[in-house]
């Protein structure tokens, strides 16, 4: 069998441009599949906010002009080797050297471009791909374009081109005027229809591939099932029942030689699972750092987020006092709705020496806080996969969670009767039950020594992206299977 050929398409690479954990799977992907023989190219917009020392390494392959409608845009196309995997950046100064990633007033635009220029610069760099992964809204209308612009195009180039489209949070799904249908993509009117690309009498991009991709992924099996349900399925629901044979889950891994305590430069001290000596030196020296009492005995729980309603912000909201009258110190680490920036500054005025509220993004910190806390607090509304609760494993820092999406396909709970477990869960999107979760740490975390064990058994999860890697691999053959039969 010839090597598998994949061309991977995001609006965010780690180490080049990120704001999320769309970055992070972008980053680590493919180096992943790499090592499993597959061909894999990563293509991504040249944002002004590349730093000028990745800049610098690029190498231009050439330029070519993208058509939208009546518009002739200049589509520069640069290359990097990174770790392993050739990257290439999609240059137009006009769409991407700006100041922010996304929110720009003209994304329908900017987009637009950068989905027709991943198909249209293939044959300029020589690459002919068997699939395009493409990874969230930003990458919508790439299958759609694919069909009916480009796979019949003369020499066959694009035939037998496949496309797989990755779901990372339903939420955000790059909705427009239908203007854009035409004006931009230069689209028939017969894809807009409820089948297609019409959302309430405008365009959406992740409908658009929900309704074209050949196959749909989305980041940890029990999502996958939420979102064919209402509550979770963001008036995308039906559809996604629709494809429900076309759709699958696949749970995210992280970087293991990146975020591994054992060498981990950022941290105060290293360990691992046989000897957790540094663990206790890492607790102690955060609550120096950020103004805790230092005290060995007292638990310190942790949460680093986005400070916004998905992550369970209107509970912690609602049990905070409680939650502190169990004897805790409690670590925050965000920024997002000012409500609950607020709410965070006021815990620590009230709480001194036992909150510490630091609302602001910090990559060193954030590694600081998952190997110095004991546990680890997620009540999310709802969570396509979820990465904190893996980095906080991966540190040995117990995760308290709810149980949806990837925390539930991540994080066992504990059993006090025969010591098994990974984590402590609640199952209801209630204030009480997380508060109760919390408890039942806590009496175990009080046995030192069955808590250690604990400890050691997150530490020992394979939560790398080999195994992710070759379930995406796996994926990749049956779809040429299944298609080019």
């Amino acid at each position: 069998m010839s090597q598998l050929r994949v061309w991977f398409a995001s609006s965010e690479v780690a180490p080049f441009a990120k704001t999320g954990g769309l970055a992070d799977v972008a980053g680590s992907l493919p180096k992943a599949l790499k090592k499993l023989n597959v061909d894999i190219r990563v293509v991504m917009p040249k944002y002004s906010q590349i730093d000028p020392s990745w800049v610098s390494k690029m190498e231009f392959v050439g330029s070519c002009q993208v058509e939208l409608s009546w518009r002739k845009q200049y589509c520069g196309i640069y290359k990097l080797d990174y770790d392993g995997v050739t990257y290439y950046f999609i240059d137009n100064e006009f769409y991407f050297f700006r100041e922010w990633y996304y929110g720009l007033g003209d994304d329908g635009e900017r987009f637009s471009f950068f989905c027709k220029a991943v198909l249209e610069v293939l044959p300029l760099i020589g690459f002919q791909p068997d699939i395009i992964h493409l990874n969230d809204w930003q990458t919508g209308m790439v299958s759609l374009l694919l069909d009916a612009h480009y796979r019949h195009r003369e020499g066959g180039f694009y035939k037998r081109i496949h496309t797989l489209f990755t779901i990372h949070n339903l939420k955000y799904q790059g909705v427009f005027p239908k203007s854009v249908l035409s004006d931009l993509l230069g689209l028939d009117w017969k894809y807009f229809h409820l089948n297609g690309v019409e959302y309430y009498d405008q365009v959406n991009f992740l409908k658009a591939a929900l309704s074209y991709s050949a196959m749909i992924s989305t980041v940890s099996r029990t999502y996958a099932e939420e979102i064919k349900y209402d509550f979770f399925g963001e008036n995308l629901q039906d559809i996604l029942r629709r494809r429900s044979a076309d759709l699958i889950g696949i749970v995210n891994g992280i970087d293991y030689e990146h975020n591994d305590p054992k060498t981990d430069p950022r941290l105060y001290a290293h360990f691992d699972a046989q000897d957790l000596t540094g663990k206790y030196e890492n607790k102690r020296r955060l609550q120096q750092e950020l103004g805790l009492m230092v005290k060995e005995d007292v638990p310190v729980v942790s949460f680093i987020s986005r400070l916004v309603d998905q992550k369970g912000l209107d509970l912690i909201e609602y049990m905070l006092h409680e939650m502190m009258d169990l004897g805790i110190q409690f670590v925050v680490l965000g920024s997002g709705e000012w409500r609950y920036e607020e709410m965070f500054r006021q815990a620590q005025a009230r709480y001194p020496g036992r909150v510490s509220a630091n609302i602001k993004y910090d990559g060193v910190l954030a590694q600081r806080i998952y190997a110095g806390s004991d546990m680890f607090l997620m009540p999310s509304l709802y969570e396509p996969c979820g990465l904190s609760q893996i980095f906080s494993m991966r540190y040995g820092t117990v995760p308290i969670v709810r149980e949806t999406g990837g925390l539930k396909d991540t994080v066992i709970p504990y059993n006090v009767s025969t010591k098994e477990g990974t984590g402590f869960s609640f199952a209801n999107y209630n204030a009480h039950e997380m508060k109760d979760a919390l408890a039942r740490a806590i009496e175990v975390y009080k046995n030192k020594e069955e808590w250690e064990s604990l400890v050691r058994r997150c530490m020992k999860q394979d939560f790398t992206w080999e195994s992710s890697a070759r379930e995406y691999k796996d994926l990749y053959n049956d779809m040429l299977k299944r298609f080019n039969a």
